[in-house]
C-alpha cells in the first residue's frame, strides 16, 4: 500500500499528489538502529587531528644532560624525557587512532528509510513539482520557502534541507547564504543531514529517483 502526498509548485500552490512506496516511506521508527547509523556516519566523517611526539619523535636531546654519578642529582639519560619540560609525551592522542565504525549496508538502508518515513508521518516532508531557478537570486529562492512555510510548513523557524534530483548551480548559490537553509543533490543523501533539519524539501523527480534506487 503506497502513501500519497501533496505536490506543490514553486508558489506552494496544490498541483497533484504522488504516490509514495510504503517500503521507503512508511517504515517502523527503530530508534536503537537509527542511533546506531547516526554514530556510524558521524565516526567515519571524524578526523584525526590531535597529535603528539613521543621522546624519540621530538628533536635533540641526544646527549646526556651530565653524567650518570658524582652530580648527587637524579640520574637521566635525555633532555627529552617525558618527565622534563619540552620533553615527549606519554599516552597523548596519535594520528594513527581509527574511528572507523562498520555497519551493514541494509541495516544503513533501513535507517535511512526510517528518518525519511518520520518526516512523511509528521508533516515536514514536502514534494515540489520542479526546482528551477530562472537567474541567480537569492531574493527569488528566498520567496519560494516563505511561500512554503507560510502555507504548507506553518514553521516558526527556517530549519529545512532541500534535495535536489541534479546539479544546478542557479539553486546551489542562490540559497547557499540563507541561514537555516541546507541544499544537497540527491546523490548525497544522507541520514545525519535529515535527522538535523526539521524539513524536507524534495523534487518529485529526486523521489522518483530514490524509488527507483532501492526498489
Amino acid at each position: 500500500m503506497s502513501v500519497k502526498i501533496n505536490v506543490y509548485n514553486q508558489k506552494a500552490e496544490n498541483v497533484g499528489t504522488l504516490d509514495l512506496s510504503d517500503k521507503i516511506f512508511k517504515v517502523a521508527l527503530n530508534n536503537d538502529l537509527l542511533h546506531q547509523a547516526v554514530i556510524a556516519q558521524m565516526a567515519n566523517e571524524r578526523q584525526v587531528l590531535a597529535h603528539t611526539k613521543t621522546k624519540a619523535e621530538i628533536s635533540g636531546g641526544g646527549k646526556k644532560p651530565w653524567k650518570q654519578k658524582g652530580t648527587g642529582r637524579a640520574r637521566v639519560g635525555s633532555s627529552r624525557s617525558p618527565i622534563w619540560r619540552g620533553g615527549g609525551i606519554i599516552f597523548g592522542p596519535r594520528n594513527e587512532r581509527n574511528f572507523k565504525k562498520q555497519l551493514p549496508q541494509k541495516m544503513k538502508q533501513k535507517a535511512l528509510f526510517m528518518a525519511l518515513s518520520d518526516k512523511v508521518a509528521n508533516n515536514t516532508f514536502v514534494v515540489l513539482e520542479k526546482l528551477e531557478m530562472p537567474e541567480f537570486k537569492t531574493k527569488t529562492f528566498a520567496a519560494m520557502l516563505g511561500n512554503l512555510e507560510k502555507k504548507v510548513l506553518n514553521n516558526d523557524r527556517r530549519n529545512v534541507l532541500v534535495i535536489n534530483d541534479l546539479k544546478d548551480e542557479k539553486v546551489k548559490y542562490s540559497g547557499r547564504n540563507l541561514a537555516g537553509v541546507e541544499i544537497i543533490n540527491l546523490e548525497n543523501l544522507n541520514i545525519v543531514d535529515i535527522i538535523k533539519h526539521r524539513n524536507l524539501v524534495l523534487t518529485s523527480e529526486a523521489v522518483k529517483k530514490l524509488e527507483e534506487r532501492y526498489k
